[in-house]
């Protein structure tokens, strides 16, 4: 058999009868990521394996070394080994080899090696390679895990012309990116832009913030680098109008818009590029009836699942106009994180979503869209049973098995991350005609941008830029100086190798009618709305002048410290250099 396909490649029991085959990749990592009850079974035998075995790591260290050829002789055994077929197996075979693991780890180093090859099975059919490393680095004695990850290295040297019977088969896409994984910060951003991801100040018990840093000098007006957004969202006063391309949101003169069939949401493009852009990335699978899988793997099954999803869609973009745009966002993030990993079944590995992706982190594809998102820092965020309910029956409909991916936390955690992160769109001098909402100060949408988001066209998550933190006396500016949603990040002051980056999240300008009092009580208050921390830049700490005035601006502000956060799981990965292990 071939591993690389059987990894990567499974049939879904309803889509089975339709003909069609799904990647095993979309559900599992989905079911990996969503599914609350999957992810305590996990950490459960990771408590499992820490209490029972960490009491004999000491003692062990000296006893337990394996030899190369041991290793070597080791993995080739396992390579003849056929792993299991279906996502339901794979699941059983994990938890098994994981409990195995933990049995043979408790008979003390004689059985290490053993144990290792257990944890290195179940790794075999686990799609996120980084998340099991570090839960197992954290939790296995250390001369388990140094034999488990000379299996894993081993598994990228040794020539696969050694495992008989299969000279010409290619490594699997899953031990090919464990390198590239366990050093994500080592490909992104990718280094054309010369900027690196560092770890910020350390906040008390907090995970430190990880910042953005120049990697070379800048003057004032040169371009630090050039990005696209991920995903996008035009003002829902625009979507449909035909003013605004709805992918780039570039203007489109009078009569030229470009659309797409069966297109509920009624978006308009500046190009067929433009439409057949957003519909690979999520138009389709969300608000369109063309088929989601690639012509080579569909099989028909797309004209017999057209009823069923024009029934789920109807009520979903009807619920989806009465939300924010983060909402969309989120929704989006999902659809295309599916036409990634779709698109990755093919021989070919090509098309604009892949293309896309391996531009963020130089050339590497193994980092799908969801690798990334969950690396973001995200505020709470809310989801009514319903909107999971309707976009579950979307997925479901459109590749069925994918609705059991769209679960209540998940999707909160995903807005919340959008909330945080979107980047306000500004073309010019912006506009002045967006309509004004008629909710509470406290409620209203916000959006990163130093132009205020009332004068936005739209929002992106930018996932480089997304790292920038804020300044009320910032050294960058965001900037859309072709007229699309493309930002051109540009230097405001002089910039020295190594300075941290900022940006303005808010409009720090003072206006007419305010003193430098006013003007920081109402920046500080904003950020604290829109972003759950305090503002302690230079300039406003520099501004405040007597201490009544700041903590009568601090119990206004109604937040403790900066409430924004990353995701549970992600809280012990580390930068390069910093080695592995929790905070």
């Amino acid at each position: 058999m071939s591993s690389s396909r059987t990894s990567t490649i499974f049939t879904v029991a309803a889509v089975t009868v339709l003909g069609g085959l799904v990647a095993y990749a979309v559900y599992f990592d989905y079911r990996r990521r969503n599914d609350v009850d999957f992810r305590k079974k996990l950490r459960k035998e990771k408590k499992k394996v820490t209490k029972e075995t960490q009491q004999a790591q000491a003692k062990a260290e000296a006893a337990s070394e394996v030899n190369p050829v041991e290793i070597k002789a080791a993995l080739l055994k396992i390579r003849e080994e056929d792993l299991p077929a279906t996502p339901e197996q794979k699941e059983a075979f994990f938890i098994t080899q994981i409990q195995i693991g933990e049995q043979l780890a408790q008979k003390g180093p004689a059985w290490y090696l053993q144990a290792a090859i257990a944890f290195f099975r179940a790794l075999r059919v686990y799609p996120s390679p980084v998340e099991l490393i570090m839960m197992l680095q954290s939790s296995l004695p250390a001369p388990i895990f140094k034999t488990f990850m000379e299996l894993v290295n081993a598994d990228v040297s040794v020539p696969l012309s050694e495992k008989k019977d299969e000279k010409d088969e290619e490594p699997t896409e899953e031990f090919v990116g464990v390198a590239l994984v366990l050093g994500y910060y080592d490909h992104f951003p990718a280094k054309r832009m010369n900027v690196s991801v560092q770890s910020g100040p350390a906040q008390g018990n907090q995970v430190a913030k990880k910042i953005l840093v120049a990697e070379k000098d800048y003057e004032p007006g040169e371009v630090i680098y050039e990005e696209n957004p991920v995903v996008v969202a035009l003002d829902a006063d625009l979507e449909g109008k035909g003013i605004h391309c709805s992918y780039c949101f570039i203007t489109i003169p009078e009569g030229e818009s470009v659309s797409a069939a069966h297109d509920k949401l009624g978006s308009v493009y500046c190009s067929e590029d433009c439409r057949d852009r957003a519909s690979v990335a999520w138009q389709n699978i969300l608000f369109g009836l063309e088929p989601v899988l690639p012509p080579e793997l569909d099989q028909g099954m797309g004209e017999l699942t057209t009823e069923q999803r024009d029934k789920a869609q109807v009520p979903f973009v009807e619920y989806m106009k009465t939300q924010k745009q983060a909402h969309l966002l989120a929704a989006r993030v999902a659809a295309k994180q599916i036409a990634h990993e779709t698109a990755k079944l093919l021989p070919s590995r090509t098309g604009t979503v892949v293309e896309e992706l391996r531009a963020i982190a130089d050339g590497k594809d193994q980092y799908n869209i969801g690798d990334h998102i969950e690396r973001l820092r995200l505020v709470n965020g809310e989801v009514a049973s319903e909107e999971v309910k309707l976009l579950g029956a979307v997925m479901g409909s459109a590749l069925p098995g994918l609705e059991q991916s769209v679960q209540e936390e998940r999707q909160a955690a995903l807005i919340g991350k959008m909330e945080y992160n979107a980047i306000g769109v500004v073309i010019g001098e912006g506009r002045d005609d967006r309509p004004v909402s008629s909710d509470r100060p406290e409620e209203l949408e916000r959006t990163r941008t130093p132009y205020g988001t009332a004068r936005q066209v739209g929002c992106g998550i930018y996932l480089v830029s997304a790292y920038i933190a804020h300044s009320c006396d910032p050294n960058t500016r965001p900037t859309f100086p072709d007229g699309k949603n493309t930002l051109h990040l540009i230097a405001t002051k002089r910039i020295e190798k190594g300075d941290e980056l900022t940006m303005a999240w808010v409009d720090v300008s003072r206006g007419e009618d305010e003193d430098a009092g006013l003007a920081r009580r109402r920046r500080r208050i904003e950020l604290a709305r829109g972003w759950r921390f305090k503002c302690e830049c230079a300039k406003c700490i520099a501004e405040v002048i007597a201490e009544e005035e700041k903590e009568k601006e601090e119990a206004d502000l109604n937040v403790q410290g900066d409430e924004s956060k990353v995701e549970n799981f992600m809280r012990h990965e580390k930068l390069p250099g910093e080695g592995m292990g929790p905070d």
